[in-house]
């Protein structure tokens, strides 16, 4: 009976002194795996799967990028006022993982004067750089094209009265949850369009889900981690416009009819950006209705000199009244931004060296915003005001936000941010030929355009705060 007892007894730390080392053996690797990969609360992962991979675009001949998808659910993430303000850390300051406290939310106002500031050195670098983004566009990508010099990269926008934060991809991701943006308008539309993507890229890639038209002016891009939608569409006008080509060296433009290529499309967009300009310097004729009210640069035509300010206006008003009337009622609503003229900065030819030879912005005073440049802006802020006047005197319209993107100062102040001669790679590999092209109306990305967008993300996140109070 001691006998069997004794092996009873010791049977046990026997086999725990035999099966040890293997236990250790076993869990070692577990736990190397998951200090690796989770050392500290994780940030939202994208899913495996893309979910728009099943999805086909449905193309028709008025609307280049019609599609639907269902909305994200729960299991994909925090919701934005979990990012915002979240319950567990009430005194967390805002960081770089995209959470704003409580504290840090009740301190935004719904308003900031985003247009009087100055320009401060900087020593951070961009979230992005022109190997790392797939998205620029071959002629903004100054830094692989060879630009020699980087200053006009470490420059940040003070606003005199506010503070304007870094971006920050993932709440800008969080707060657009579900939602579809498009960009609307010409190509500092696409420039500003693109800069959006390589910073979001720094957080969470993008999937390419749509492209059509030459220079693929029409592309939709899907961000699975968020189910955010974000569009291009080409539209230099806003309204219905024929673009001149070989046989006519002018545009036709129908001031009272909205561009259905991109308006036919509202029900699915939650945010738009409105951006046109350039293309309104161009030789045109106007109409209104079946009536030719005049031209611009037409003396050979026999039409009436008009100039184009006034048709800028209008065309701005037609697009915004546009979009009231089709989603003012709609129970999903739309948030409107328009992008405000941003200036040329030629010196000089354009074909020639130095064009744009700046290297650093303006200083506050050195430059003010005046002649042509003045007049584009003071056209599109009128009408934004405008149009929040009629929106503000109808109760039966809340689901529609306007805001200017008032950008032309901060914009006219920096000489230094546009591609020159580097909008093709190494121009002066075989030494500096008679004829340079250049330039100096696209910004090079990284740039000076970065800062469109972090205004931009600012307006978001104060409409989002204000619809919370």
């Amino acid at each position: 009976m001691s006998n069997t007892n004794r092996w009873k007894s010791q049977q046990p730390q026997h086999l725990i002194k035999k099966l040890l080392p293997y236990v250790v053996y076993a869990l070692l690797p577990i736990a190397l795996f998951s200090f690796y990969f989770y050392p500290f609360p994780r940030l939202p992962q994208p899913p495996a799967a893309d979910h728009f991979s099943h999805v086909t675009p449905a193309v028709s001949t008025t609307s280049p990028l019609s599609y639907s998808a269902s909305p994200p659910s729960r299991a994909q993430g925090k919701n934005v006022n979990e990012i915002l303000h979240p319950a567990s850390s009430p005194a967390k300051k805002e960081s770089g993982n995209g959470v704003l406290s409580d504290a840090k939310r009740n301190e935004v106002t719904s308003n900031c004067d985003y247009t009087n500031g100055e320009w401060l050195r900087d020593s951070r670098d961009p979230l992005y750089n022109g190997s790392n983004c797939g998205t620029i566009k071959d002629g903004q990508n100054c830094m692989a094209h060879g630009r020699p010099d980087k200053g006009y990269l470490y420059w940040r926008w003070k606003p005199r009265d506010c503070n304007l934060p870094r971006f920050n991809p993932q709440l800008f991701l969080q707060i657009l949850k579900g939602k579809h943006l498009a960009f609307v308008g010409d190509s500092m539309a696409r420039n500003q369009l693109e800069s959006l993507l390589c910073m979001l890229s720094s957080f969470s890639p993008p999937n390419l889900v749509y492209s059509e038209g030459d220079d693929n002016k029409f592309r939709r891009w899907h961000f699975p981690s968020h189910y955010v939608n974000i569009s291009v569409y080409w539209s230099p006008f806003l309204v219905k416009g024929i673009e001149k080509d070989g046989d006519r060296d002018y545009n036709e433009l129908y001031l009272d009819s909205v561009d259905e290529m991109w308006a036919s499309d509202l029900d699915s967009i939650d945010m738009v950006v409105l951006s046109i300009g350039h293309w309104y310097l161009l030789r045109a004729i106007y109409h209104d209705g079946d009536l030719i009210v005049g031209c611009h640069a037409l003396e050979s035509l026999n039409c009436t000199e008009i100039g184009f300010y006034n048709v800028f206006g209008k065309a701005f008003n037609t697009a915004l009244k546009t979009i009231i009337q089709r989603k003012g009622f709609k129970s999903n609503g739309i948030d409107v931004i328009v992008t405000a003229f941003s200036p040329h900065h030629f010196e000089g030819e354009w074909d020639k060296l130095g064009a744009c030879p700046r290297t650093e912005p303006y200083k506050e005073g050195e430059k003010t915003v005046e002649g042509m440049d003045a007049e584009m802006r003071r056209r599109e802020v009128e009408e934004v005001t405008k149009a929040k006047t009629m929106l503000n005197a109808d109760d039966g319209l809340p689901k529609v936000r306007i805001e200017a993107l008032d950008v032309t100062k901060l914009a006219l102040l920096r000489p230094d941010g546009h591609p020159g001669p580097y909008m093709y790679p190494f121009p002066f590999a075989d030494g500096i030929k008679e004829h340079v092209q250049n330039d100096c109306v696209h910004w090079c990305l990284p740039g000076p355009i970065d800062t469109w967008n972090e205004v931009l993300l600012d307006i978001a996140k104060r409409w989002h705060v204000s619809s919370m109070r």
